[in-house]
């Protein structure tokens, strides 16, 4: 037993350290929704807003005041901030909070004391109704939408973006489903961000957001990367 001794204690010294590296690790700073808005209302024309999303999708929708602010190296960072003004307000938000949260850390390291994070991102602010400046139409009306759910069959509806990174994970598992179920479930596909009016009405504040219609009432409703074996046991019960 001695041998395996100091492997033993090296192994506990690791599992101290991770566990110690957990306890003080700086929490997330995310602020609700509503007060979100209360400090962006009260900053005024001090705040700065900057879109972390890609400069493609800046063009299609964003908020009002906001600057694209996606860089792709360090050095085109530091340019990047040297024009901002760490004394004023700073508000980020991107698809969710993926590279919103990135940009707040390397912000609050730059010495940007008051960085806000929109929580939930453009997914939910859209889909609460909150105005965008777009430059892309309001895309399917409700009527059309309730059109398309008419079938015999099941009706799975997928709402993402193909610029969200869970929506990408999430896409393969729907498109595997649509194949092997296609006797039994018709599935449809949202750009959401393509589809605004359309993403408020039915309240899709999240991306990727899955939704079940059995003869044009909603089953099942489900945000985020939901694994195949889930869908599939629901589509299952919904047959029933």
């Amino acid at each position: 037993m001695k041998t395996f001794r100091p492997l033993f204690a090296l192994v506990w010294l690791l599992f101290a350290h991770t566990a110690l590296n957990a306890q003080t690790a700086p929490k997330r700073d995310l602020v609700s929704f509503e007060e979100f808005e209360a400090r962006l209302s009260k900053a005024g024309k001090n705040a700065q807003i900057l879109d972390a999303r890609l400069p493609e999708e800046y063009a299609q929708n964003h908020l009002e005041g906001a600057t694209s602010f996606s860089v792709a190296n360090e050095a085109d960072f530091s340019k990047a901030i040297a024009k901002l003004d760490k004394s004023k307000p700073t508000f980020i938000y991107s698809i969710a909070n993926g590279r919103s949260g990135k940009l707040a850390t390397d912000l609050r390291d730059n010495g940007f004391s008051d960085v806000t994070e929109l929580p939930g991102g453009l997914s939910k602010w859209i889909g609460l109704g909150k105005p965008v400046i777009s430059t892309v139409g309001p895309g399917l009306s409700l009527s059309d939408y309730q059109a398309s759910l008419k079938s015999d069959k099941l009706v799975l509806v997928d709402f993402g973006s193909r610029y969200c990174g869970s929506c990408k994970k999430l896409a393969p598992i729907v498109d595997s489903i649509k194949h092997e179920q296609a006797s039994s479930v018709k599935v449809i596909n949202i750009e959401a961000y393509e589809n605004k009016a359309l993403t408020k009405e039915l309240g899709v504040t999240a991306l990727p957001t899955l939704i079940l219609y059995r003869g044009s009432q909603v089953v099942w409703k489900k945000s985020g990367v939901t694994p195949k074996g889930e869908i599939e046991r629901v589509l299952a019960e919904a047959n029933l």
